[in-house]
């Protein structure tokens, strides 16, 4: 077969695919994963080594015969990746290697999505000026890949609830034709859920259900080893299930969602409200720094046992728990990962979350479904923005 029919490409790109999410691999496991023959996967490996896209590392482990050869992709190949993470108040970005290395650290700016009519162009000018200071040539960017809340197409590269450009086009062509780079945009939720499944704690896992715990609370479907997105791509919209006896509005304009108690937001504000009414607390200095994150404050106080700050932690995880456990009903999953950044908080989160489930759940269903921490917590929406770009790119 010659690589450069379409066959022959679609390995191409497939392989790439493999050795990004795993590395380094033998021609023995590629074959195992693409289904292809030791001969056809030969030859493409072959190209790809010609073209700098993969290098051969070492040996792997004797299994008693002779040791196989293994492939990885070549982080000298100077082709990079911009990967942006948005939320409701803060933007992040970072830039890595085919290696999936940074290639510089991550960077970040406060950006209100929600009010700020300017938010499209503060955000390019934001991330044209990391690509400027990184002093990497456009050509060797390979792409851009957005991870942000809200009702996104993918197909059409629009977000139909932030970002939206004043001129009269989707946000993926706009930020497209301002940066001279190729954009893939997607859902932050269902991006976290992917890289659980790719680099995290879900990896191998059938049908795992991954909480976004951040500014919203958001959720990420895994069914059948598949990212599942429902008709229209806005499946998950877990913070909105009215389960909250609570009369606060919601960000959608409702009242009686289950994200007015769970999230990052709330937990803060609620911090705040509680240290002007008197309660001690180590938040009372922290949030004076201006300079710092407050979410980031809200989680180290509750890492550090703030009393105040674990209480309201523990409230909000309760919730959770609650919709969790309405999950459990409907999904039956074999797992359910804590994530996003509010996954820092750690342990914390899981005893409440756990006694929500265990008093609302059926028990037999319960029984069948683990709660785990993510490993990957906030850096999970970059590596998999940068994934996304991998899973479009052609490699030509």
């Amino acid at each position: 077969m010659n690589i450069t029919t379409e066959n022959g490409r679609n390995l191409r790109i497939l392989l790439i695919k493999e050795l990004y999410y795993k590395h380094p691999l033998s021609l023995t496991e590629l074959c195992k994963v693409t289904k292809k023959s030791l001969s056809l996967v030969t030859k493409a490996i072959g190209g790809l080594v010609d073209d700098g896209y993969v290098v051969e590392e070492g040996l792997a482990p004797s299994t008693g015969g002779r040791r196989a050869s293994q492939f990885h992709l070549n982080p000298d190949k100077q082709k990079y990746i911009v990967s942006v993470a948005v939320d409701q108040l803060v933007t992040r970005l970072v830039m890595y290697d085919l290696a999936n290395n940074e290639v510089i650290p991550v960077k970040s700016i406060d950006l209100l999505i929600a009010d700020d009519p300017d938010s499209a162009d503060k955000l390019i000018d934001f991330i044209r000026e990391n690509i400027h200071t990184s002093g990497i040539q456009i050509d060797n960017l390979i792409g851009l890949g957005l991870g942000m809340p809200g009702f996104i197409s993918i197909e059409e590269g629009a977000n139909y609830s932030y970002l939206k450009p004043k001129k009269d086009v989707n946000l993926r062509k706009y930020l497209a034709e301002e940066l001279g780079i190729p954009v893939f945009i997607d859902n932050d939720s269902s991006l976290i859920a992917m890289a659980e499944s790719r680099f995290g704690v879900a990896a191998g896992m059938s049908d795992v259900l991954v909480a976004n715990i951040g500014w919203g609370t958001g959720l990420g479907m895994i069914l059948n080893g598949q990212l599942y997105r429902g008709k229209g791509g806005y499946a998950g919209e877990f913070s909105h299930i009215p389960l909250s006896n609570k009369n606060n509005l919601c960000s959608c304009g409702r009242r009686g969602c289950l994200e007015v108690e769970t999230s990052l937001l709330v937990m803060t504000e609620r911090a705040k409200s509680e240290i002007a009414e008197g309660a001690a607390s180590s938040m009372t200095e922290l949030f004076k720094d201006r300079g710092k994150d407050i979410g980031e404050q809200f989680l180290l106080a509750a890492r550090n046992h703030d009393p105040l700050a674990v209480s309201i932690l523990s409230d909000a995880a309760f919730a959770l728990g609650k919709g969790l456990a309405t999950l459990i009903h409907i999904m039956n999953p074999e797992c359910i990962v804590l994530s996003g950044r509010g996954a820092i908080a750690g342990k914390l989160l899981l005893p409440p979350i756990q006694q929500a489930i265990n008093q609302f759940c059926i028990p037999r269903m319960a029984n069948q479904t683990s709660v785990v921490l993510s490993e990957l917590t906030d850096r999970a929406q970059l590596l998999a923005a940068a994934a996304l770009v991998i899973e479009n790119h052609k490699f030509e």
